[in-house]
């Protein structure tokens, strides 16, 4: 029998009987998924011996049968993973060239396995699974970067850097202060996580092609065999729903925004024209022509893929946004965006986990920058204020007293205290020890302020988060 016959014969077997003649070669080739949800094995099989065992529950299924049927899928697992699986085009995807492996291992066990589920709510039951597994995987390596940032910022809490609006110096910040923002922003990212893994853990399987099945068929049985909190509610939904997907696609699209900024601000920093911290020779590259070039490949290939994932989103969105009810083709087309979203978003975060705990901060150009920008501008206006001086005349003043500095050349802390009298006789000698990048950060020493007894508390409080909510 040669191979174009038997593939014909593997396809009649399948869905053929209605047909005359054989599926067009390329037409095979353009519909046939498998060598993208191939990927999905592991989930198919989990799938498939749940049901299983249900249909022998409900007497559909004999003892005998399901063992054959459960023997038969950890050998066909196991042909997969040792590499020696054919795959056959003709068989379309994943699920049914398990089915025809299966069936050609067991006989006729392996035909009445389909008994009660279609391909449709079969398909939306794999993706859940893998995506589920995938989210976790994910907590895992987002809770990593988290710790890493609290490392950093431990040691970095005294560490006085600009904080920037507009791009240009506007008040001094605590470096350890910065990296917990960071931090906040994927705190939201896990919680957002975590919502989407909520509303995917509900079980489609049972609902067949879109209607359900006339099969005494036990439903919340396979829904707690396989983890999910419930099964679906309307069979229709249940098969053309690709919610979960998109959702998950948005939270990453979020996570690899924040990235992507993280990304900007360390490219920005270990410039010359910046110098603030070094990241490690092993997560950069050089350049061919110009030897002293030191890259910061890793944050930029982030920033970049960031794009990529914003794409997916979109192909998702636009896949399903014209679809009647209930499954159609079209929905084959949702595993390349969410896959590639899936290993994008892992990478992406294991090399931040990796670099982030590895970033030197340049303590003397933050220091030294800082200065540069009359950053305590601000905490003279509010002194001025303290001593009962309106607050747009205290702007006033300090504008023509940092007209000066700009003038000599110096920091406000450095003018001389009857230069500074000549715009305000309330300025005494006690102004020196708010002008002074110090006393600015230690002045802001309240619930979320930059003073580095703050920011101490802030990292306290978010490692006992972590230990406690995600363990």
């Amino acid at each position: 029998m040669n191979e174009d016959k038997l593939a014909k014969e593997e396809v009649n077997s399948s869905w053929g009987g209605r047909f005359s003649e054989p599926t067009d070669a390329f037409v095979q080739r353009f519909t046939a998924s498998h060598t993208v949800d191939r990927r999905l094995y592991n989930e198919d099989i989990t799938g498939s011996l749940a049901h299983a065992a249900m249909l022998t529950r409900v007497d559909i299924l004999t003892e005998k049968e399901l063992v054959d049927i459960q023997d038969g899928l950890q050998s066909v697992k196991e042909d997969i993973e040792q590499g020696k699986f054919e795959w056959k085009v003709a068989l379309e995807d994943v699920h049914m060239n398990i089915e025809a492996a299966l069936t050609h291992k067991i006989g006729i066990a392996g035909k009445k396995l389909h008994t009660g589920r279609s391909r449709n709510d079969q398909v939306a039951t794999d993706i859940r699974l893998h995506l589920r597994s995938a989210i976790d995987d994910i907590s895992i390596e987002l809770t990593n970067l988290q710790s890493g940032l609290l490392s950093l910022a431990k040691g970095e809490t005294e560490t006085i850097m600009p904080g920037f609006t507009h791009m240009q110096v506007a008040q001094p910040v605590s470096f350890g202060h910065h990296l917990m923002a960071w931090f906040e922003m994927l705190d939201r990212d896990f919680d957002r996580l975590q919502d989407c893994r909520k509303r995917l853990n509900i079980c489609p399987l049972g609902a067949a092609a879109l209607a359900g099945t006339t099969y005494p068929i036990d439903r919340d049985f396979t829904a707690k065999m396989l983890g999910f909190d419930r099964a679906t509610r309307n069979s229709l939904d249940s098969v053309s729903d690709r919610d979960f997907a998109i959702e998950f696609c948005s939270a990453a699209s979020l996570i690899l925004m924040h990235l992507s900024r993280f990304s900007e601000e360390l490219i920005l920093w270990t410039s010359a024209q910046f110098n603030f911290i070094d990241l490690p020779d092993r997560f950069c590259t050089g350049s061919s022509i110009m030897p002293q070039k030191k890259n910061p490949d890793v944050p930029e290939l982030v920033r970049g893929k960031t794009g990529r994932v914003y794409g997916n989103l979109t192909s998702l969105l636009t896949l399903m946004k014209s679809q009647p009810l209930a499954y159609n083709k079209d929905n084959q087309e949702d595993k390349e965006p969410l896959f590639d979203t899936i290993d994008t978003l892992k990478d992406c975060l294991r090399a931040f986990s990796d670099m982030v705990p590895a970033i030197k901060a340049n303590k003397k150009e933050m220091y030294e920058s800082t200065l540069k920008g009359y950053a305590t501008a601000t905490d003279l206006a509010d002194y001025l204020v303290k001593k009962n001086m309106p607050f747009r005349d205290a702007h006033e003043v300090v504008g023509k007293a940092v007209a000066l500095g700009i003038k000599q050349g110096i920091d406000l802390s450095k003018i001389a205290l009857e230069d500074l009298q000549q715009f305000s006789m309330l300025i005494s000698n006690d102004v020196y020890e708010i002008l002074t990048l110090e006393g600015s950060l230690n002045a802001r020493n309240h619930l979320g302020g930059t003073a580095p007894e703050q920011v101490k508390i802030q990292i306290e409080e978010a490692e006992k988060r972590l230990v406690a909510e995600r363990r």
